[in-house]
């Protein structure tokens, strides 16, 4: 089963540059979209309804932010979730920031992280929507169920995760305390399953600053993430970035479970 994952910046913006067409070449099983800047009655049936190499579409669901062009996470499933929710909190939910679905063999949650701003100006924002996160994929565990965590984290985690570390440590991504939550996150039983796969591998980035030419340099973060429980992680095959998918100033991740 392939599951992609993609911050796409817009999603009317990425239909543009070939995002349907994307979507039918890839045939994906699952694709998760982060900040897509929309709700669905603003969008082209394509967008609503995309199709697959054969021609099949499709099923969307949608969280929206309520304030207008701004963040909203979406699922595309070529397979139907047993049950489809938000994370239930008013304060996140009212930004689109999470879907979770439910599916036969694992819980699947796309998450648009919030980003903490210069000056840390949202961190604290930041830093309970990271803890909300963390209660919830515990909550999932420990009733049962296998955990994918996929999307935006908006947080590089290592020295090795960003092109410049020295240069970026008072820089939102890369704070002391964004970074703390990701250790106490990946401690409490979840694997980044990129990371997992390419141990000690810098240069393998996920984000570039539209300024400055930085993704022609590789000048990058690696800020998006597929994380799933430790038992889980036997079924991973693969993980991987996609950084030859242009679009959005993200490019796709994928990974493949049994």
């Amino acid at each position: 089963m392939r599951i992609l994952s993609w911050n796409v910046n817009g999603l009317r913006a990425v239909e543009k540059k070939g995002f349907v067409q994307w979507m039918r070449d890839e045939s994906a099983d699952v694709v998760c979209i982060q900040e897509t800047k929309a709700h669905p009655g603003q969008l082209s049936p394509e967008l609503l309804e995309p199709v697959d190499a054969e021609g099949k579409p499709y099923k969307s669901y949608w969280a929206s932010a309520k304030k207008a062009g701004y963040s909203g996470t979406a699922i595309y499933s070529r397979i139907e979730p047993l049950n489809i929710r938000t994370m239930g909190i008013k304060d996140f939910d009212d930004e689109g920031r999470v879907l979770i679905a439910d599916f036969d063999r694992f819980t699947l949650i796309s998450a648009y992280f919030p980003n903490s701003q210069e000056a840390g100006a949202r961190l604290d924002y930041k830093l309970a929507f990271c803890d909300a996160m963390l209660e919830t994929c515990n909550k999932l565990v420990q009733s049962g169920k296998n955990i994918i965590l996929c999307g935006d984290y908006n947080i590089a985690h290592t020295p090795i995760d960003l092109a410049r570390p020295e240069d970026n440590e008072e820089n939102p991504g890369y704070l002391p305390e964004e970074r703390a939550w990701m250790t106490k996150f990946l401690f409490a039983g979840y694997v980044d399953t990129f990371r997992a796969e390419h141990p000690g591998e810098g240069g393998h980035y996920t984000w570039w600053s539209y300024r400055t030419r930085a993704r022609e340099r590789n000048i990058g973060w690696r800020i998006d993430y597929h994380c799933v429980n430790e038992a889980f992680q036997p079924e991973v095959q693969r993980s991987i970035i996609r950084p030859e998918v242009t679009g959005s100033d993200h490019c796709p991740i994928e990974i493949v479970v049994r």
